[in-house]
């Protein structure tokens, strides 16, 4: 585009362009679900009653709710009692895979208790799984 400007009787020549621009800001979520369709779900998980060196496992499935490739981590935060985790573990049997927008994958979470816990009968933990591009 061209214009020819004349202000205060002085002529100028002006020249521009427009470019458009679009784009996505990144965004990084999980869902945890307990089904593949992903249709219920999960706010927490009830282990039970669980016997001194036995362990118990439940599976859920995580999508990647974001738009960017992710993978997982998993951690475990607020334990009851205090000392609760050096009797106690969760573990998981996902393998670091890369998951894509959009896609699910299911992984097993595996509750354990060491045989010579001590001084233990109530427990609460919560189990966070994270995303990371």
């Amino acid at each position: 585009c061209m214009l020819f400007l004349v202000a205060g009787g002085v002529a100028q020549l002006t020249n521009w362009r427009v470019i458009s621009s679009t784009g996505n800001v990144m965004s990084v979520g999980v869902g945890i679900y307990w089904d593949d369709q992903c249709v219920g779900g999960v706010s927490s998980i009830n282990w039970g009653v669980i016997e001194p060196g036995s362990s118990k496992n439940v599976t859920i499935y995580v999508r990647n709710e974001g738009n960017a490739a992710v993978t997982l981590s998993l951690n475990t935060t607020n334990w009851s009692p205090a000392k609760a985790p050096d009797y106690m573990a969760v573990s998981w049997d996902y393998g670091g895979q890369t998951i894509n927008p959009n896609e699910v994958t299911r992984v097993t979470l595996t509750f354990s208790v060491v045989p010579n816990v001590e001084g233990i009968t109530n427990y609460s933990f919560d189990v966070v799984i994270y995303a990371v591009t």
